[in-house]
């Protein structure tokens, strides 16, 4: 039934908006009670009264619409919806109150997976996790309630002229339209639209360079700015790279929370080591193609390109100068498709989650049930025990990865402890500020020590006295407050050797993408390598002056899918406002002089950006790199489009298991091909495809991909079973009880891997192992028919 609109209609919509402000500002001083400063609360309900009055005046249609429809149903689902932006507010607040940043744009550069695996690892899953998006939006509808009840007490024009006052200063003052200040759902929204309106501007049109590979210069460019501290030996050093997670410089030497890594600080007066320095992103994503790589960000970071423009990088050119090429880690190197840029540039072995086996322990499981993988002293216990003595020269790569959320790590406790004593060294103010980070400070401490014990115990091989450690965080950790936007990026750099002949520090800015360059041009200079005639670096190389400067253009991602951030000269860029740097890394304000002209340069650098990653205009040849594994015809594009809308990457795997099973296996197999291209470790994936084609009879390229799946995951049971049955099926029974042998000496405990072991061992009439097993599986099952009927086939 059509209703008209009437006055106290209209109060309905108002109490039901003015009610969604004040859970805003209710919120926003729940955001800076911990730190509370008046004028930062000032500005961001300022902020909360601006955001609440658009959306009243963005779903007052909507509303009008449904209320002439039918009475009552246009107030009720305005409510409702309300109801549900108090939800995203609530989440949204919580974020921020655990991370110390507002969710931007970043929330389009990860694919759920990722998410769910980053949000499990920093939340502890409780009721009181869950409290807050049940309490505050009652306390929506409890506003409503009571604005309905005393309404008429409530004088309407006041209350809007009230409301509209307070929005209209958001506009009026500028401080107020800082980033820490804005509404969360506000800064949320206008991130993604300013993310997508970079993207268009970036792209837009065809690009004009004065070269076709605007990157590429004479390799003689790039000086040598290493030499004159080291010892040239006549052998190539092994170079070791220790990428610390969430080591900020703000945690060692004089850093604002400094006493947490003696060993590191130690080190600075025996490295090379440069104060200054700053990652080229905000998150891990970015540290390996920055490092290894000099390389531009793409869209959402270098790894999610797809396919990966030809590039090269430290990895490709000392792999083609003789070096063999490590990567060792704790976690999954599937993880922000890590592992696809290492074999893209044809590293020789990873070593991740996956490999580490038997006689490693992983991180305690936090509350949600999550845990990253193994901690830091396990990492460089297992990259120890993978080091070949040969005079080969090395290439490894390390990455930490324990001072991350949920900090949980080995002997917590007597770390803790370590910590309540150097707190007691603290001032007053300093333990009031530092006392609800211990657990990050004691993680601090263990990484630290496991670093010193690495170092160590690297100090006693044969190689040590020829090898260059290079040591740097990836970005600085984030649950502790930063005191900028630039103290995201401020990270240590060390350059340590035994061949060092002297030490130095230095003041000037340099970056991760400046590592590389000055690298390759030191090798390149004294030892015997084959020279580059060419290369295509973003970064210049390490600048080695001791005074204070910057002679880059350091551009920042500062998390996937936003390019916001800008080093010119002495200048930092940051959300358009301009910030001068001093010697120290600290910012105050500049004036705006300088703000068109940054903005420009800024602005050219995302255009050669897309034109370098969309267009693959990095470099014509790429000294070694590895193809994706699987191409598509347009077909099958279309195919897998079609099969996989709305799917995420296990959902996908689900759907091409049950095409196997219903005899749909090119489509199977199809589905898994484009899974492993991103997900080449994804074993049950892999396993899946070997076991179809041997269904299909094509045993041959079965044992390929088994054999494969045991390579990059070699305690996944189901590959050695699935391979056991291609031998069987072949009839060559002696490499089916091989692969069941090292299975077992991979110490895999399989209760159907045993079984067809002992079949294995019968048809090869092998009658004492088959008993011997049998038997142990009887202690074990001594119910079960099935190998209780084998055992009296064996007597027989």
């Amino acid at each position: 039934m059509k209703t008209k609109f009437t006055y106290k209609k209209s109060l309905e919509y108002i109490y039901a908006t003015v009610s969604l402000i004040l859970i805003f500002c209710l919120l926003s001083f729940i955001d800076v009670f911990k730190n509370f400063e008046l004028l930062s609360f000032i500005y961001k309900v300022l902020n909360d009264f601006f955001t609440g009055i658009l959306l009243g005046v963005l779903f007052f249609p909507l509303y009008l619409g449904l209320e002439y429809i039918k009475n009552t149903i246009g107030i009720l689902v305005i409510r409702i919806l309300f109801s549900s932006i108090v939800l995203i507010q609530v989440g949204l607040t919580g974020y921020s109150l655990t991370t110390h940043i507002n969710l931007g744009a970043d929330l389009l550069g990860y694919s759920l997976s990722d998410m769910y695996t980053t949000v499990s690892a920093s939340l502890s899953l409780s009721l009181l996790t869950f409290l807050p998006f049940v309490v505050i939006p009652a306390m929506y509808w409890g506003l409503n309630w009571l604005f309905h009840l005393f309404g008429h007490k409530i004088n309407t024009k006041i209350l809007l002229l009230v409301v509209f006052f307070f929005g209209s200063l958001n506009l009026l003052i500028a401080n107020s339209n800082k980033t820490a200040s804005q509404n969360k759902l506000n800064f949320l929204l206008s991130d993604i639209l300013r993310a997508k309106n970079d993207i268009a501007l970036a792209s837009q049109g065809d690009f004009s360079f004065k070269k076709e590979y605007p990157l590429e210069r004479a390799s003689e460019e790039t000086k040598d700015v290493l030499a004159s501290f080291f010892n040239i030996q006549k052998e190539k050093p092994n170079v070791v790279f220790i990428i610390v997670e969430g080591l900020g410089s703000d945690f060692t030497n004089n850093g604002d929370y400094k006493g947490f890594t003696p060993y590191l600080d130690a080190l600075v007066s025996k490295s090379l080591y440069w104060e200054n320095f700053v990652s080229n992103a905000g998150r891990t994503f970015g540290a390996l193609p920055s490092l290894i790589g000099s390389l531009p960000f793409g869209k959402n970071g270098f790894m999610e390109l797809n396919p990966l423009p030809k590039h090269n990088s430290l990895i490709s050119i000392l792999k083609s100068n003789g070096y063999t090429t490590n990567y060792f880690c704790g976690d999954d190197s599937s993880f922000d498709k890590k592992s696809n840029f290492l074999e893209y540039n044809g590293i020789d072995k990873i070593v991740d989650i996956d490999k580490f086996g038997p006689g490693y322990t992983k991180t305690k499981k936090n509350a949600g049930g999550f845990s990253w993988g193994y901690p830091d002293a396990e990492i460089f216990r297992k990259t120890l025990s993978e080091l070949k003595d040969t005079k080969q020269p090395r290439l490894d790569i390390i990455m930490t990865l324990t001072n991350h959320e949920p900090f949980n790590f080995p002997s917590k406790k007597a770390y803790l402890e370590k910590v309540e004593r150097i707190l007691e060294t603290k001032s007053y103010f300093e333990k009031d500020k530092w006392n609800d980070y211990k657990d990050i400070f004691a993680c601090l401490l263990y990484t630290d020590n496991a670093i010193q014990n690495f170092m160590q115990a690297y100090a006693k091989r044969p190689e040590y006295a020829n090898t260059i450690f290079i040591i740097t965080g990836d970005h600085r950790l984030i649950p502790v407050p930063q005191k900028d936007n630039l103290s995201r990026f401020h990270v240590p750099f060390y350059i340590y050797s035994p061949m060092l002949k002297k030490t130095a520090t230095f003041k000037s800015i340099s970056s991760h993408s400046d590592v590389t360059p000055s690298l390759i041009s030191f090798l390149t200079n004294n030892y015997e390598f084959n020279p580059l005639e060419k290369t295509t670096w973003l970064g210049q190389g390490l600048d080695t002056v001791r005074e204070f400067r910057n002679i880059h253009s350091i551009p920042l991602m500062r998390y996937k899918g936003s390019i916001n951030d800008y080093i010119y000269k002495d200048y930092f860029y940051s959300d358009g406002t301009v910030f001068k740097i001093d010697k120290n890394l600290n910012l105050s304000e500049a004036n705006n002089d300088m703000t068109e002209t940054i903005s420009n340069f800024f602005t050219d650098f995302k255009k050669l950006n897309a034109y370098l990653t969309t267009k693959n205009k990095i470099t014509k040849a790429a000294t070694s790199f590895k193809k994706p594994a699987y191409t598509f015809t347009a077909e099958e594009f279309l195919t897998i489009k079609k099969l996989t809308k709305g799917l995420n990457r296990d959902q996908v795997f689900f759907l091409a298991r049950e095409l196997a099973f219903t005899k749909e296996r090119e489509k199977s197999r199809l589905l898994c091909d484009y899974i492993l291209n991103e997900l080449p470790n994804y074993g049950e994936v892999r396993t899946l495809k070997g076991r179809t084609l041997a269904w299909d009879g094509d045993y041959k390229n079965a044992e390929k991909e088994l054999l494969e799946v045991i390579n990059r995951t070699p305690f996944y049971s189901d590959a050695y079973l699935a391979l056991m049955d291609v031998y069987w099926w072949l009839g060559q029974n002696n490499k089916g009880v091989a692969i069941g042998k090292l299975a077992l000496g991979n110490q895999i405990n399989d209760a159907e891997l045993g079984y067809k072991l002992a079949q294995a061992y019968y048809r090869i009439h092998n009658l004492k192992n088959s008993n011997t097993l049998i038997d142990s599986l009887l202690i074990l099952y001594p119910k079960n028919k099935e190998y209780s009927n084998f055992k009296k086939n064996l007597k027989k």
